[in-house]
């Protein structure tokens, strides 16, 4: 469910973390970490579940059924990725109403035209700014509560300039959305701006991707230009895949696993983690 203390978190000013998850074991291992927030990141689904890029491929089902595996799962408020709202105003509808009901914490559309690409691909075009403030008015309306979040995302600064992502968000703010996201600033002069311009409205999202557009900073550094939420979506989806390349290559060498095993988890370990023992235990009281 919706947790209701998300809303009363962001009006902090200290930085919310967020972690990139994709599944229902990389969210349950981010919450044993300690984060109190997740990022369900719509590239990381296209990379895991389709093997594929960040261009649209996705569709709502695919993401929803995710979001209520992660949910029924941990406790902590998650940030989902809703690309385009998937459509049109009543398409962004439908949306916002299976993201709540799947759980969502927050639910991010963005102002791309469909289908979009990754915010850090070249190629980028936005649907006009009217057309954005529709579908964020649909958005709002079809939540049941107000405490799942909407987060508008421009994706301007790469298409129309620095300014008109500034006007566009000042728009999409006008609506009454809870949280502002300007995608791929490209320095941190344009962070600052944003910051400037936004920061002490409205929580501020920075959004982390190694070697994308936007220059690298620890939490700590993004707090500090005024942003109130930051998210390593895509991170989770990287580290997993270099591990994943090294342990194939290991065992098509070695012909075992015993060279990898001080990298993994044993059988016991990883029942452990996604507690396998309390499981049993659970079963017990009904036999």
């Amino acid at each position: 469910m919706t947790n209701p203390s998300f809303k009363t978190r962001l009006a902090r000013n200290d930085i919310v973390l967020a972690p990139g998850v994709y599944d229902a074991l990389s969210a349950l291992v981010a919450e044993q970490a300690g984060f109190e927030a997740l990022y369900l990141s719509g590239a990381s689904i296209a990379y895991t579940r389709l093997g594929r890029s960040d261009v649209g491929l996705t569709t709502f089902t695919e993401v929803a059924d995710t979001l209520a595996r992660i949910t029924e799962r941990v406790r902590v408020p998650v940030i989902v990725d809703a690309d385009t709202g998937f459509g049109n105003a009543l398409n962004t509808q439908r949306t916002v109403r299976g993201f709540e009901r799947a759980g969502a914490a927050m639910v991010q559309i963005e102002d791309q035209t469909f289908p979009k690409r990754c915010g850090h691909l070249d190629g980028k075009a936005v649907v006009s700014e009217r057309e954005m403030v529709g579908k964020l008015k649909a958005a709002l309306d079809a939540r049941n509560s107000s405490e799942t979040l909407i987060l508008a995302r421009t994706d301007a600064v790469a298409v129309e300039g620095m300014e008109a992502a500034l006007d566009r968000a000042e728009a999409y703010l006008a609506c009454g959305v809870d949280a502002l996201f300007i995608e791929a600033l490209r320095s941190p002069e344009q962070m600052d701006a944003a910051c400037r311009r936004f920061g002490d409205r409205v929580p501020l999202l920075a959004n982390m991707v190694e070697g994308g557009k936007t220059p690298i900073e620890d939490a700590d550094a993004l707090q500090r230009h005024g942003f109130r939420i930051a998210i390593f979506p895509g991170g989770t989806a990287r580290a997993v895949t270099h591990t994943l390349q090294g342990y194939y290559a290991s065992l098509h060498r070695h012909r075992t696993t015993q060279p990898w095993r001080p990298q993994m988890l044993d059988f016991d370990a990883l029942n452990a983690v996604i507690g396998t023992p309390e499981l049993m235990l659970e079963g017990q009281k009904y036999e």
